[in-house]
């Protein structure tokens, strides 16, 4: 008998401790929680945080999140109203605020989700397609200086340069109060959406692509005339520098012979009055020298030109 004693307080510990453990159960700081019986929630929603009970067996817990929630929507291909298609990709931020009501319409929040891409989904589609893509692209407060944005990237006259009339914000803000509305039934705060990304589709990509290849290379092409026209414009005054010191140096140069010229005139002159006989003498050496050999002269014997050869012969 004495070690059946033992093997019973062994089972019956582990039967208390199978119970309490099915009986006690904690809620943490993030968690709210309801207790359901038979699939019927039963009493009220246990937000405090801390140690608390239930009845074994019969009553479970469903501890929902009370932080927020994000949502993803799968990216669509949307029309503007401006037919533009293009492809959205939307996010939301969203709470359990009644639990109680989340669990009796979806349950869980697999389900919450799920309702979330119906309604989301179907508000972004409603917005965006009744809205211009500049409204989308763009923000309300967005501005810009013409005439800088000119100077950067030559845009052309017919770009469209308006402010917005509700930009990006304003509709991101109605997309949330419009689905907002049906949130209560579902327990739900829809705390905000947004859009993350906006794209063309495939083949309007493509055309975009090429009318942008096609203007940058417009633009390249006025930067290569104006380049052109610079530069020609730059060698036009480098001739004309080029030619000014050119006649300049011409000038000078003509100024520097006429005095040396003149110097030698003078010179010669100086020479020529000091020694008449001399100078003719040198002068006529110098005419001798100039022919050369071989040359043949037809003059006279009796010509100034002999005159000095002549007085050699005489003894």
């Amino acid at each position: 008998m004495k070690p059946v004693i033992p093997a019973i307080l062994l089972v019956g510990v582990v039967v208390l401790a199978v119970i309490l453990g099915s009986t006690l159960f904690v809620i943490d700081q993030a968690e709210q929680g309801i207790i359901v019986q038979f699939g019927e929630p039963v009493g009220d929603v246990i937000a405090t945080p801390g140690l608390h009970w239930k009845r074994p067996f019969i009553q479970e817990v469903r501890r929902f999140d009370k932080r927020l929630l994000a949502w993803d929507g799968d990216v669509s291909q949307i029309p503007t109203l401006g037919r533009e298609f293009i492809v959205v990709d939307t996010t939301a931020r969203w709470r359990i605020v009644d639990p109680l009501q989340f669990l009796r319409s979806v349950r869980d929040e697999l389900g919450a989700r799920t309702r979330l891409d119906d309604i989301i989904d179907s508000v972004v589609r409603d917005i965006v397609s009744g809205a211009d893509l500049e409204e989308i692209v763009r923000s309300h407060d967005w501005d810009v200086d013409v005439e800088d944005l000119e100077d950067e990237t030559l845009v052309r006259e017919d770009v469209a340069l308006e402010k917005p009339k509700m930009g990006r914000e304003r509709l991101e803000q109605q997309m949330r109060i419009a689905a907002s509305r049906l949130m209560p039934e579902l327990g739900i705060e829809l705390v905000d959406v947004r859009i993350k990304r906006i794209n063309y589709i495939e083949s309007v990509r493509r055309q975009v692509e090429s009318r942008m290849i096609s203007e940058r290379q417009s633009i390249a092409a006025k930067f290569r005339s104006e380049g052109e026209g610079r530069s020609q414009e730059i060698l036009g005054e480098m001739e004309r520098q080029l030619r000014q010191i050119r006649s300049e140096a011409e000038r000078q140069a003509e100024e520097i012979r006429g005095k040396a010229d003149a110097e030698a005139t003078r010179t010669y002159g100086a020479a020529y009055g000091a020694d008449a006989e001399f100078f003719a003498f040198f002068r006529t050496l110098e005419s001798y020298r100039a022919m050369g050999r071989n040359t043949t002269l037809m003059i006279g014997a009796d010509a100034e030109f002999f005159r000095y050869l002549e007085s050699t012969r005489q003894p």
